[in-house]
């Protein structure tokens, strides 16, 4: 289904008719009459150059076959056959080194109604999404940076993978010859304050820079903040389960455990589990609450915490969301970093692992990011690797007993990740406007809950 992509001209000649025309990635766009005055908005990936007619575009997309395009102005009536347009020469870069293109407009009615040739910049340029505040911030950054050819010549890149925040890499063409000046804007989504404090976050990474853990802070802002950018990849879903990979990744959670934070050293999990259980109630519809059995769930959580605090247990401080796309790895020193420490806590670390070997199961860079693949889950021998790298780590040889023990304690917190992430997605649901299935999600996360429940605590 095409999309069509209202827009309005800021600078209208006479020679402008109503029409729609075909742009270069293939998409229709509409031109609305000059006599109408439209709403400005803005759209994502295509960022025009101050030459006359200039416009304002929308990233709203809306579907050809639905009314919502009508509601918005019913002058701008329904599409024709699709016109088509002719690319001239003029092809070049912009300021800013994106690659451009001068193109002229041309209707079915002729050359006659050649619209006057526009400037195009074809970028993935999302400037216009971060807040005056962060731009300006970025501007006065990159200004007392020597290399830096301009500062405003920022170019804004969207990570995706992100549940909590909008992540963007942001760069600037230096005067050296293929490099550029790279920084990370983390803008903090709406309402996801109930899950933790931030605060409390700031600390942590601030304290995690310090000893040598993750990237520098290098500004905050209202509602973010900006981080040196790691020149590292982003782990994928596949790089979890190499051995390499993998056995890094033990030995540096191992690291991270053994931090020693300031602050109490108690256990995070239960209460704040409680915690987001009262707020799933309070923002569920009724239906909803019922679904998920929400009334159900304090029970839950007292049985788990009962079964699950064995004083063989060993509390550390647990990064809680280790997702392959919360680790960067270094090609270069074959090195793994752990990043985005906001439900960092002390917990038991058999939580922790649990919750890392859970994640194995997702992929959310695929055309449907919220399913889960319980397939995926690694089987036991690849479970034994990571948890022998791990107690090994310390120098010593660990006991059979004590890998075993482990195992045992993994499996059963693995019910703990499951209720944790299931109630996060029914609260996100509400709060949360990332594109995301935030209710399935929440759904097959509580299903693999009473799902395995029976085998790993003995009873129903």
């Amino acid at each position: 289904m095409s999309k069509i992509l209202p827009f309005q001209i800021a600078n209208p000649t006479p020679r402008i008719y109503p029409r729609t025309v075909t742009w270069i990635l293939s998409k229709p766009v509409l031109i609305p009459s000059v006599s109408k005055c439209y709403t400005p908005i803005y759209l994502a990936g295509l960022r025009p150059h101050l030459h006359t007619p200039s416009f304002s575009f929308s990233s709203r997309a809306l579907d050809d076959s639905s009314s919502s395009m009508e509601t918005q102005n019913e002058n701008i009536g329904e599409l024709s056959e699709m016109e088509k347009y002719e690319k001239t020469s003029g092809q070049g870069r912009s300021s800013t080194g994106d690659p451009t293109a001068v193109i002229p407009l041309r209707t079915n009615s002729g050359l006659s109604h050649l619209i006057s040739p526009i400037i195009f910049s074809f970028s993935d340029n999302k400037e216009a999404r971060l807040p005056r505040e962060v731009k300006d911030a970025l501007q006065s950054m990159a200004s007392e940076w020597d290399d830096v050819v301009d500062s405003k010549a920022l170019q804004v890149i969207p990570l995706k993978g992100a549940m909590t925040n909008e992540v963007f890499q942001i760069k600037w063409p230096t005067r050296g010859d293929n490099v550029s000046q790279k920084v990370l804007v983390r803008i903090y989504g709406e309402g996801v304050d109930v899950f933790f404090d931030r605060e409390d976050e700031i600390r942590t990474f601030e304290f995690m820079s310090k000893h040598g853990q993750g990237p520098r802070l290098l500004r905050r802002f209202r509602n973010g903040r900006i981080e040196e950018f790691i020149r590292a990849r982003t782990l994928s879903a596949s790089d979890l389960r190499d051995p390499a990979i993998s056995a890094l990744i033990a030995t540096r959670l191992r690291e991270f455990h053994e931090l020693d934070m300031p602050g109490p050293k108690k256990v995070w999990l239960w209460d704040r589990l409680r915690k987001w259980l009262k707020a799933a109630k309070r923002l569920s519809p009724l239906e909803e609450a019922k679904a998920f059995c929400l009334e159900s769930l304090e029970e839950e959580i007292s049985i788990l915490e009962k079964k699950l605090s064995a004083r063989h247990q060993r509390i550390g401080f647990c990064h809680n969301d280790l997702q392959y796309g919360n680790i960067m790895f270094d090609e270069g020193t074959k090195s793994v970093t752990i990043i985005d420490y906001e439900y960092a806590s002390y917990n038991p670390v058999a939580f922790d692992i649990a919750n890392h070997l859970c994640e194995m199961a997702a992929d959310y860079h695929t055309e449907t990011p919220h399913v889960m693949d319980y397939s995926k889950y690694p089987g036991l021998e690849e479970r034994l690797r990571f948890l022998r790298v791990y107690l090994n780590s310390s120098g010593k040889k660990p006991r059979d007993s004590e890998v075993q023990q482990l195992l045992q304690d993994v499996e059963k917190y693995t019910l703990a990740s499951h209720l944790t992430w299931g109630v996060w997605g029914i609260i996100s649901e509400h709060v949360n406007e990332i594109d995301f299935d935030y209710k399935e999600y929440a759904k097959q996360r509580l299903q693999q809950y009473w799902k395995r429940k029976p085998e790993l605590l003995g009873y129903s």
